[in-house]
């Protein structure tokens, strides 16, 4: 198991990255832009958090393809998670208006 998740809402312009280590404690949360810049500078701040992390995505295409490539070029580990397992995952937050399955 990684000692954190670095779970990205993949949007076309701007993504939004939470990262909770194994208790579910919130490390990072950031608003990034799509950016090669911007996101090498998160890259290196989550791996500074810890060189053990997964990243999670909601989408592998489009807008992803930046930061997909980044991650690769760095060695990272990732998973995609599907828009079913978000729908159901955020079924527990109902009145809380969350869908993102990483925001805790």
């Amino acid at each position: 198991m990684p000692e954190i998740w670095a779970g990205v809402d993949i949007g076309k312009e701007h993504h939004h990255c939470v990262v909770i280590d194994t208790q579910g404690k919130r490390l990072l949360s950031r608003r990034i832009l799509n950016d090669e810049a911007e996101l090498l500078q998160l890259i290196a701040d989550v791996l500074e958090l810890s060189r053990d992390v997964l990243w999670a995505v909601d989408i592998n295409h489009g807008g992803a393809a930046l930061l997909l490539a980044l991650l690769v070029s760095h060695d990272q580990h990732i998973t995609y998670i599907t828009g079913l397992a978000i729908h159901r995952a955020s079924a527990g937050y109902r009145g809380q208006a969350k869908t993102q399955y990483w925001e805790v």
